[in-house]
């Protein structure tokens, strides 16, 4: 087999790496983030081509390119069991709705575990137990995930039973929904495990790299036959199957007779880590007529603040939100951006993120001050306003929203009034609103007088839109994890759990 297509790092330390040696190892040795040596153009006649395929069909297409290191075989394997109906409530996968005009939906949650990340985290445990057979690595891995309410589920659910593999999850304990926790306190598994930390996802998240960074502990892993992989964006295998979504919208909107083959789209994306967008900035590279990437942030407005002033600041205020998978302050996946901003120089990369590990802030050039511009929007938006757009869609439409993806209709709609851009657009629908049962309660004007899994039950009552099956489910589970630690016990956490 011919390789063509390789992988670098982000700080510039690290190249020539093959698509299964990146998703087996998750970071770069350097602390950086594999990203691929070109993005591949879609050939011409792509979008008809697709559009006549099924999501996992459109899967392989999307994905072959960057990995030629597995053959197409494989590929359709893995995505036919991915995205089958049996883990799928939708036959699209990926459905996109038409609310009104202009306005679309990308519904990302109808998988096992009603979130976008089951997008990606079906599929990768299959490409991760590959890849390790590719490289020819005998260890097994312990895949380490920091979540701040949906990654957390949808890789334990994806990792479950895998052979070989043990994943361990850390969520903020006061961070996440009542519904976000009951998916992960009551996973099922013997290769499962699941920690709340005593802080907010940023701190979960940093005590997972510096896991990633502890040479010690890592040899001391590789004495026992394991070593360290991550579930998170920050894994190439997490992120390539997020652009597939990008290119699989643009198709139904075709084929639906909503847009012309060419005419560009808008997408809407909330986003707290950058991955989500980021899927589709490197779809856009790849040719999709896509016009304007609309970040869509929270109060915790910190890529908001980036993209209108190219200044990134961490050293502010943390916000619990309604919308807590936005509610970051250190948005990983955009060094694979800034990479891209500074022609693919590591160094310069490098610089940026020691600045921002020193002083908790750095600021880009004039130059990716303008690249930016031309490809991106941002705005922000606050819990009332999302309330509010929560309870003004589902009057008018009857269509129910979860919190992130109100604030992402509420930054569309504002997008439209300051800029005049009518262009279609698609807001990317990250989640179930059964996921935010409380919030969507309150925003619709009913006081949430129960808990946990009953208040599923309340939200049907109220809105008389049927709860996902695996959300329904939760009443009958039971809570199996229960502990929880400081910062500084993660990595003894992560040491009891590997044995």
């Amino acid at each position: 087999m011919v390789i063509s297509m390789f992988y670098q790092s982000t700080r510039g330390q690290i190249a020539d790496v093959t698509g299964a040696a990146a998703i087996a190892g998750g970071l770069a040795r350097d602390g950086g983030l594999f990203v691929p040596d070109a993005f591949p153009l879609l050939p011409p006649g792509a979008v008809e081509t697709l559009a006549s395929m099924r999501y996992d069909g459109r899967a392989v297409r999307i994905m072959s390119p960057f990995l030629d290191d597995f053959d197409a075989g494989e590929l359709s394997d893995f995505a036919r069991a991915a995205y089958c109906p049996g883990g799928f409530d939708d036959a699209g996968a990926a459905p996109v709705r038409r609310l009104t005009g202009g306005d679309f939906f990308l519904e990302l949650w109808h998988g096992p575990t009603c979130a976008f990340k089951d997008m990606a985290l079906q599929i990768m445990p299959r490409l991760m137990t590959a890849a390790m057979q590719k490289t020819g690595d005998t260890r097994g891995v312990c895949v380490l995930v920091a979540t701040s309410g949906d990654t957390g589920k949808a890789a334990l659910e994806g990792f479950r039973g895998v052979p070989r593999t043990k994943i361990m999850v850390f969520y903020p304990r006061d961070g996440v929904s009542s519904v976000q926790k009951l998916q992960m306190t009551t996973q099922e598994g013997d290769n499962v495990n699941v920690v709340a930390v005593e802080g907010n996802f940023d701190d979960a998240q940093t005590g997972v790299k510096r896991i990633f960074a502890d040479d010690g502990f890592c040899e001391r892993l590789a004495s026992r036959g394991l070593f360290l992989s991550s579930a998170n964006s920050i894994n190439w295998g997490r992120l390539l199957p997020q652009i597939v979504y990008y290119a699989s919208a643009y198709c139904d909107l075709v084929s639906g007779g909503h847009i012309s083959r060419g005419e560009r789209v808008n997408f809407c994306v909330p986003t707290g880590n950058f991955g989500n967008i980021l899927a589709g900035y490197y779809a856009k590279k790849m040719g999709l007529p896509i016009g304007k990437l609309i970040c869509a942030s929270n109060r915790n407005d910190v890529l908001t603040q980036f993209i209108n002033t190219g200044v990134y600041d961490r050293n502010r205020e943390f916000f619990p939100t309604i919308s807590p998978s936005m509610d970051i302050l250190v948005s990983s996946n955009l060094e694979r951006l800034l990479y891209e901003l500074s022609d693919r120089d590591g160094t310069a990369v490098s610089a940026y993120m020691d600045t921002l590990a020193r002083d908790g802030v750095y600021t880009v050039g004039e130059r990716a001050r303008e690249l930016i511009s031309a490809g991106f929007a941002c705005g922000s938006c606050s819990d009332g306003e999302a309330r509010r757009t929560i309870a003004d869609t589902f009057e008018r439409y009857g269509y129910l929203l979860d919190p992130h993806t109100a604030v992402a209709y509420n930054v569309l709609a504002r997008y439209r009034e300051r800029t005049g851009d009518a262009a279609p657009a698609v807001v990317v629908s990250t989640a179930s609103p059964y996921k935010f049962c409380d919030s969507v309660l309150d925003a619709l004007g009913r006081v949430p007088d129960a808990a946990g899994a009953d208040l599923v039950g309340a939200l049907v009552e109220v809105s008389g839109v049927p709860a996902p099956e695996p959300i329904a489910a939760l009443k009958d589970g039971r809570e199996r994890f229960t502990r929880s630690v400081p910062l500084g016990g993660m990595l003894r956490a992560v040491e009891e759990f590997c044995g």
